[in-house]
């Protein structure tokens, strides 16, 4: 094997390769002086198959087989002598031409190749041992907890059927049929029966609500509407539409006491118990946005900490990934760049340098595992997977084949818990301080948030 570099840029290499055609040949012949013990010819006695007689019918496909092994065999050795990490898959380019292929496969002619590569920087890791980090906690007060009891109470109100010739009042509930039409014309999803509606709670259209204040079992009536401009069809956005609206039942809500019995009512033992597992509940939640914070806080760090080049491929991959998604959230939601105040080439500029961003702490994190000899066992990933799966009542067995079968997946689980082993091994050795804060304060800029490495 010939072996020439002819591009060293950044973080692009690129090398002519050359494999004798001899080389090739007694790789054949070894091939088929193999495949000679195993191949049943009709004719011939098994072993006795003679090579020659193999390659008139084997010749080409063992060649072609060969050729493809001798490519991933040196290029492993290119990039292992030369101590390279690649960043993505190497490329090979081989000549084309039928003449050209044709002679190789012939063993006519040498086996010629570009490979080219695009590897990983070399990360010179900060020091980020005594790292100072600022951890915000929450308590859970008691206004908290009886808001969050309330809304339970309020979700799990009784009602009961209102005398006849009552009239809809906000607060109550209603049970409707309805046909919708824009233009005088059905629209698909505008049409549903036994549909129940919770007058004041928000769940349709604005002002479709409303009007069915002061309408009774049996009444029907035109309800007009506009569609926001927001609406996530964006077929309906900003259209008028009407729908006939007819109510089958009427209720009104009942009183909810919050006491043992409506604790009890839940499947909990006493109202203590209620309060405890809400209290947790919330204690849960304030817990994970506090790490959310401290891991952005700790991401933040390393990105100012380390600046080096990217590799261009994987950059451009990963904005690629983050704008399809920009993309297909704002078609979705029917709205345009100007709704969201910028400019197309704006948001290009700012979703490249989050990807970039992406890019960058990925592969930090990367290399403080490595060095730090972090990894994900294959017991943490089974464990994953199967806790996935539970999630999916009677696909157990779908779902687990499925992972099975695709290493990506896999590889999509790991991701994610290999980053937070390594977070976690990081704030293990920055220094932490507690700051306490209110609820709203935790919550503050939650939708703001860009960190994480993947």
């Amino acid at each position: 094997m010939e072996v020439t570099e002819t591009l060293s840029e950044g973080l692009k290499r690129e090398f002519q390769v050359q494999v004798p055609a001899a080389d090739l040949e007694a790789r054949v012949v070894e091939r088929l002086g193999e495949l000679k013990d195993r191949v049943q010819l009709r004719g011939f006695r098994p072993g006795k198959v003679p090579v020659t007689h193999l390659r008139k019918i084997y010749g080409k496909a063992v060649m072609a087989e060969t050729i493809e092994a001798v490519i991933r065999e040196f290029n492993a050795k290119i990039v292992s002598e030369r101590g390279l990490k690649l960043a993505m898959e190497p490329k090979v380019t081989i000549p084309n031409e039928d003449t050209a292929v044709e002679k190789v496969i012939g063993g006519q002619s040498d086996l010629a190749y570009t490979l080219a590569l695009e590897i990983l920087p070399k990360i010179e890791l900060a020091d980020f041992k005594g790292m100072k980090l600022e951890r915000q906690v929450a308590e859970v007060t008691d206004a908290q907890l009886n808001e969050a009891i309330e809304r339970i109470a309020e979700q799990n109100r009784p009602f009961a059927a209102k005398p006849e010739g009552a009239k809809a009042e906000k607060g109550d509930r209603v049970v409707i049929d309805f046909a919708g039409r824009i233009d005088g014309a059905a629209f698909e999803g505008g049409t549903g029966g036994d549909v129940g509606v919770n007058i004041g709670g928000g769940t349709f259209l604005p002002g479709f609500e409303d009007q069915l204040i002061g309408m009774g079992p049996g009444e029907t009536r035109v309800v007009k509407i506009t569609f926001p401009e927001n609406y996530a069809n964006a077929q309906l956005a900003g259209k008028n539409a009407e729908f006939d609206v007819t109510v089958k039942s009427l209720e009104a809500p009942g009183k909810v006491t919050i006491d043992d019995a409506f604790a009890k009512s839940l499947g909990l033992e006493s109202l203590e118990k209620l309060k405890d597992a809400v209290k947790g509940r919330l204690q849960q939640e304030h817990a994970a946005l506090s790490r959310q914070k401290l891991k952005r806080q700790l991401l933040d760090r390393l990105d100012e900490m380390h600046k080096f080049a990217l590799p261009p491929t994987l950059a451009e991959d990963e904005f690629k990934n983050v704008w399809s998604t920009v993309e297909n959230d704002l078609k979705a939601q029917g709205r345009t760049f100007a709704d969201e105040g910028t400019t197309e080439e704006k948001a290009r500029e700012e979703y490249r340098g989050i990807a970039e961003r992406r890019v960058r702490l990925g592969l930090v994190l990367a290399e403080i595992g490595e060095k730090n000899k972090i990894s994900v066992t294959e017991d943490e990933i089974t464990r994953a997977i199967v806790e996935r799966a539970r999630q999916l009542p009677g696909r157990e067995q779908e779902i687990w084949e499925y992972y099975r079968k695709n290493p990506a997946a896999v590889a999509a689980v790991r991701a994610p818990m290999f980053e937070e082993k390594v977070v976690d091994f990081l704030i293990e050795l920055a220094t932490v301080s507690e700051k306490q804060v209110s609820r709203e304060d935790l919550l503050k800029d939650e939708e703001d948030e860009k960190s994480g490495a993947g």
